[in-house]
């Protein structure tokens, strides 16, 4: 072997359920694989048959129905329930839930590339389609089996929608300083606070709420429960008029003394902490929404290499110029740079290992560069980029909330310097 790839004896050996791992690892530069690895399997560029018959699927099903309507979906603030439904028959939500529970049975890394094709077409859309497996994830880490029936495969069975409740007003980074609360009543409990940016809160079916038992602090006694959006006491506040992402409704709710039954609080994971749930969920769905933000720079570099064939100045096609040349050279280089990060991440977690590091690292990348990227084409485009007739305008606005949903740039920063210090320390 190799002297740079020398496995670290000093490093835990990892579990995983494939077969071309070697349980060991190198300090340096990761896993250590066999020679026979697949290369799509350790996160490169290249793919299988198999996603690539998905991807192609996909890149159809956006090319047709998505691009045609999602300026005119943005303009008007809507989002077809005939559309996530038909999303849903043709395979493109719930990507990662397992397929005896309906869902398509994905790994990470597959999901992430069918994401990049649904970005491209429209991140709203895809945003939303993407709030399924981030609220169903929850219940199939920390569901019992009657659970996960209940809630997950008897609501893909009817083409439902479900909301992942962690943000309240007053907590949103710090995700352990929840206030909504849950008062034993004997039998049931009692659900009592707000939530706030919950993407599809106007139009689910479900809600995956975080709430923690009365009289505990932090993330102490918090706990992940399931309870139908028709509750009574749960009442539903209006869509935020958002800068980008218009298509994707996000909106507060208020739960007024809701009665929750104590079956469907989840306990089958990690003690019944919901904070737990709430983290292995988001290490698992940040390389998900990293790949939104890919999604939106190869748009974003699409358009701009299109326009810059078409538009002329100066008696030459805006293409020719050295300048632009500059400008689409680095976005493309930022494209594929984040692309790999992202599915390095993925084949991480696909490979049984645990990510924080490479996921807060392709989701901090990602989202960076997708805004950067929308606004270099922006530029390009010139005065017409600031228009809403083009598409850099909405690219840009739909990239700008990246740095802030599914984790900050400044929480992916802590965890990325968090994971670092830690082999140090030790």
């Amino acid at each position: 072997m190799n002297s740079l790839t020398t496995p670290n004896s000093a490093v835990t050996p990892q579990s995983t359920t494939s077969s071309h791992l070697v349980r060991e690892m190198d300090r340096a530069f990761g896993p250590v694989v066999r020679d026979d690895s697949s290369y799509s399997e350790l996160g490169g560029f290249f793919m299988t048959e198999t996603e690539q018959s998905l991807c192609s699927m996909a890149r159809s099903w956006v090319d047709d129905r998505v691009i045609p309507i999602a300026a005119d979906l943005a303009k008007k603030h809507e989002l077809p329930r005939e559309l996530l439904t038909e999303a849903q028959t043709v395979g493109m939500m719930n990507l990662a839930i397992p397929e005896d529970l309906g869902g398509m049975g994905l790994k990470v890394r597959s999901s992430c590339l069918l994401i990049g094709e649904l970005a491209r077409g429209c991140a709203g859309i895809t945003t939303s389609l993407m709030a399924n497996d981030l609220a169903l994830t929850p219940i199939v880490v920390g569901g019992s089996a009657e659970q996960k029936e209940r809630f997950v495969a008897a609501l893909i069975k009817r083409n439902g929608l479900a909301a992942f409740c962690l943000t309240e007003p007053d907590a949103g980074s710090d995700a352990a300083n929840l206030s909504a609360t849950l008062i034993d009543n004997g039998n049931h409990y009692i659900l009592r606070g707000s939530k706030h940016w919950i993407t599809n809160s106007t139009i689910s079916d479900q809600l995956t709420v975080f709430a923690r038992i009365q009289g505990s602090s932090r993330s102490e006694g918090i706990r992940c429960l399931v309870i139908p959006t028709q509750t009574a006491g749960v009442i539903l506040g209006k869509a935020e008029d958002k800068l980008g992402q218009h298509a994707s409704p996000t909106g507060s709710l208020t739960f007024d003394d809701v009665i929750v039954p104590k079956e469907n609080v989840l306990l089958s994971a990690f003690g019944g902490d919901g904070f737990k749930m709430a983290m292995a969920t988001l290490d698992k769905s940040r390389p998900m929404t990293a790949m939104i933000g890919v999604g939106i720079a190869q748009a974003a570099l699409e358009a701009a290499c299109r326009y810059a064939t078409e538009r002329k100045t100066f008696g030459r096609e805006l293409g020719d110029h050295q300048m632009i040349q500059r400008y689409l050279a680095s976005m493309a280089c930022k494209v594929e740079a984040a692309r790999l990060l992202t599915l390095s991440a993925a084949a991480h977690l696909d490979l049984g290992i645990r990510a924080s590091k490479q996921s807060s690292i392709a989701k901090l990348y990602s989202s960076d560069i997708a805004v950067e990227v929308a606004d270099e084409a922006l530029q390009i485009f010139g005065g017409n980029g600031y228009s809403k007739e083009y598409p850099a305008a909405k690219l840009w606005t739909d990239a700008r909330v990246l740095p802030i949903y599914e984790g900050t740039r400044e929480i992916q920063q802590l965890v990325i310097a968090r994971e670092l210090l830690k082999g140090f320390r030790s």
